[in-house]
C-alpha cells in the first residue's frame, strides 16, 4: 500500500507557519530538484524534516538548461546556512532524458513561441515529462534506500499542466509502491501554496538568507535569461514563469507592507 501523500497546508492552509511542530524522521529522502524557485523551497523543507536528502535533477536538452547549471551553486550556499542542513545534505544525480526531448514539439525543448495551443494547454506542456521524472526518481531512490519522494508541483499558481495535479502525483505514488513493491510517499509541500507563500515558506524556513538565496540564485525562466535582473530574481520577465514569480513576489511584498 502506498504512504499517506504530504500536501501541505492544505488546499484552505495558508502558509507552513500555520502546520503543526516538525518532526525529524530518520529516513532519507530524494529531493527532485530543478534549480527553481519551488524545487529549492522544497529542498530545504526536507532538510528539515529528514535526517539524509538526495537530490536528483533531470537533462532532457531543455531550452532553459541554465537551470541545470545553478543547482550545484544553490546547493553549496543552500549547505552553509545551516550546520545540520549541511550535515544532512547528501549526494546530487543528474539523468540525461534525451529521449523526452526527442519526442517532445514543445516550447521548452524547441525554438518555438510560448503560446496557447488547441488543446488549450500552454506550448511550454512537455507531455509525460512528470511522469517519467517520477519514475526515475523512484528507480534511483529504491537504489538509495529512500522511501520518500519531495517536488514542488503546485496545483495553485501553475500553468495547468495535468502532471502537476493532486490527483496525478497520488497515482504515481499508489503506481510506484506497486510496482517497486515498496511502500513510497510522494511529499509535495507546495501543492496548496501559491507563488507569494512560496516566498514566505522560504523566509519561515531559511530566514532573509534563505530567502535572498532563492531570488538570486534559484532560476524559473523558460527562456533561460539570467541578464536581467528583477527584484524577484532574473529573467526575461514576460514568459509564464516569469510572470508568475514577478506576481507572487509582488503579491509577498505587498503582505510585507
Amino acid at each position: 500500500m502506498a504512504g499517506v501523500l504530504s500536501t501541505g497546508p492544505g488546499r484552505q492552509g495558508g502558509t507552513e507557519a500555520k502546520a503543526s511542530i516538525v518532526t525529524i524522521s530518520a529516513d532519507s529522502a530524494l529531493v527532485l530538484f530543478s534549480g527553481g524557485q519551488d524545487s529549492t523551497v522544497c529542498l530545504a523543507w526536507a532538510l528539515e524534516r529528514f535526517a539524509r536528502v538526495e537530490t536528483v535533477g533531470f537533462d532532457y536538452s531543455q531550452r532553459h538548461a541554465v537551470e541545470l547549471s545553478v543547482r550545484g551553486r544553490l546547493r553549496d550556499k543552500l549547505a552553509g546556512l545551516k550546520p545540520y542542513w549541511n550535515e544532512r545534505l547528501g549526494d546530487d544525480h543528474v539523468i540525461r532524458l534525451g529521449a523526452l526531448a526527442a519526442i517532445s514539439e514543445t516550447a521548452l525543448t524547441r525554438e518555438t513561441a510560448i503560446q496557447i495551443a488547441d488543446s488549450g494547454l500552454p506550448t511550454t506542456f512537455v507531455p509525460g515529462r512528470n511522469l517519467i521524472f517520477f519514475c526515475f526518481a523512484g528507480a534511483l531512490a529504491y537504489r538509495r534506500g529512500a522511501r520518500h519522494l519531495v517536488a514542488g508541483m503546485c496545483e495553485t499558481d501553475y500553468s495547468g499542466y495535468p502532471d502537476c495535479r493532486d490527483d496525478t502525483v497520488k497515482a504515481i505514488q499508489v503506481a510506484l509502491s506497486l510496482g517497486l513493491d515498496k511502500r513510497v510517499t510522494i511529499h509535495t509541500p507546495l501543492m496548496w501554496v501559491d507563488k507569494a507563500d512560496t516566498f514566505a515558506m522560504a523566509e519561515q524556513i531559511g530566514g532573509k538568507a534563505f530567502l535572498d538565496l532563492v531570488i538570486e540564485d534559484s532560476h524559473s525562466c523558460y527562456l533561460g535569461d539570467r541578464a536581467q535582473r528583477h527584484d524577484w530574481g532574473y529573467g526575461c520577465g514576460t514568459c509564464p514563469a516569469c510572470r508568475l514569480r514577478a506576481e507572487g513576489f509582488a503579491k509577498f511584498i505587498g503582505r510585507k507592507t
